[in-house]
């Protein structure tokens, strides 16, 4: 037990000293004290570290600003959307929808510094979460925006092949590919 305590302690000071981030969640079902200025993502990583906790820090924390125009901000979401990937085990998480949505979306910001990178989080986020259709849309997205014509039509068709849902989504997407959209689905469509 004191080894453990120790750890913790290890981990409060390695993140106390990080920007203070306690207002930035606010979610109600997190109900641990923040009191000692720890940060939120000490709380969320001691506490209970689940997919949803993490989603709903870090889409408020994007509502801090626009990350296209914000370097810092950029810089800091991808950091902690590298932090949650790295705490959410993905053979316990495959499953759960928040978490492809972290996946989806760290591969989204990182497209905006490297679209290596991305492309390699976007494969990750696939093959980890391929039953969610908005997991192969996106990466099928990120392809069309790159001008992977080919691999974005390659990709749509794997996800109908291997029965992502909802199936409506994929087809949406493919007659919006067919028709030579830029955006494979539109805000009412999403």
């Amino acid at each position: 037990i004191a080894s453990i305590m120790n750890r913790v302690r290890d981990l409060k000071n390695k993140y106390r000293n990080e920007d203070n981030i306690t207002d930035e969640l606010n979610c109600t079902k997190i109900s641990a004290d923040t009191t000692d200025n720890s940060g939120t993502v000490n709380q969320i990583m001691m506490t209970t570290n689940n997919p949803e906790d993490w989603l709903c820090f870090l889409l408020r924390l994007e509502k801090k600003g626009i990350p296209q125009m914000d370097a810092n901000l950029l810089n800091r979401l991808i950091g902690r959307y590298s932090q949650a990937v790295t705490a959410l085990p993905a053979e316990k998480h495959s499953q759960d929808e928040s978490y492809a949505r972290i996946l989806v979306r760290f591969a989204e910001l990182k497209a905006l510094q490297d679209p290596e990178e991305a492309r390699d989080q976007f494969h990750l986020a696939r093959l980890n979460c391929k039953k969610f259709a908005f997991v192969h849309v996106a990466f099928a997205q990120f392809e069309l925006s790159q001008g992977n014509m080919k691999k974005c039509k390659q990709l749509l068709q794997k996800a109908v092949e291997c029965s992502a849902v909802p199936l409506e989504m994929l087809e949406t997407a493919l007659q919006n590919f067919h028709s030579r959209k830029k955006q494979l689905l539109s805000d009412e469509e999403k």
